[in-house]
């Protein structure tokens, strides 16, 4: 992917993103229920994307039609400070959408954890109508790790959804394995959009696109793949 196939979007600070995001996902959710009835998206885990959440939730919106699942999720116990799908739940269950845990119990069986949510995800309305992604300091995204399981993520059966991942070096503000959305599930989404913000990551986006299908990071893989152009929102 080139830097035409990608559009930035700039602001002023995280509390303008968080506005505008807000405002994008809206109007991808009511499109995806005007057209079928319904909207399934993936959401990032993490803390950059929470104030989006937030004005997100206070929309007036059909949440009861709407089916929200972490992009990743950390292997822990639901209500986990480390869950992100219990972060996603506080925003958005009071508003009647339905939020799907995707690690329903902790196991020490990463794999066996991503198999299971495989499973759950296949009854899913496929594409996804929206996966927003966030992007590690690393150029990780999702639980797009390096590590001993990076090229079955990248690489594995088209079909695949999901699957359990060991990052390698373990993340020090998270050190559990994880399940993640594949590369496929998130390539195909009917629209991709990144959220991020400072120097540093901007940096490292930058470079994932210019090193194009072969780079080093995982975001510059997906961002290679994406069969559409992507949103990438950025504040300072």
């Amino acid at each position: 992917m080139d830097d035409e196939t990608v559009e930035w979007w700039e602001y002023d600070d995280a509390a303008e993103m968080a506005a505008a995001v807000a405002g994008d996902i809206g109007f991808i959710i009511e499109s995806a229920i005007d057209a079928r009835g319904g909207a399934v998206i993936a959401l990032a885990g993490g803390k950059t994307p929470l104030p989006i959440y937030e004005k997100l939730a206070a929309a007036k919106i059909d949440w009861k039609r709407v089916t929200i699942i972490p992009g990743d999720e950390r292997i822990v116990p639901l209500g986990d400070p480390l869950s992100n799908v219990t972060a996603l739940a506080k925003a958005f269950l009071p508003k009647g959408a339905r939020v799907m845990p995707i690690v329903p119990t902790a196991t020490p069986d990463y794999k066996a954890a991503g198999r299971s949510a495989d499973a759950l995800m296949q009854d899913l309305h496929w594409p996804l109508d929206l996966c927003l992604l966030g992007v590690g300091a690393d150029g990780h995204t999702a639980s797009i790790f390096p590590g001993p399981d990076f090229d079955e993520a990248l690489n594995g059966p088209k079909e695949r959804r999901a699957l359990g991942v060991m990052p390698e070096p373990m993340p020090k503000d998270a050190p559990v394995p994880r399940v993640t959305l594949s590369l496929a599930a998130i390539t195909t989404a009917r629209a991709l959009m990144i959220a991020v913000t400072g120097k540093d990551k901007r940096k490292v986006i930058e470079d994932a696109i210019k090193q194009g299908p072969s780079s080093k990071y995982p975001i510059g893989r997906v961002l290679a793949e994406a069969e559409l152009p992507a949103d990438i929102h950025w504040a300072p």
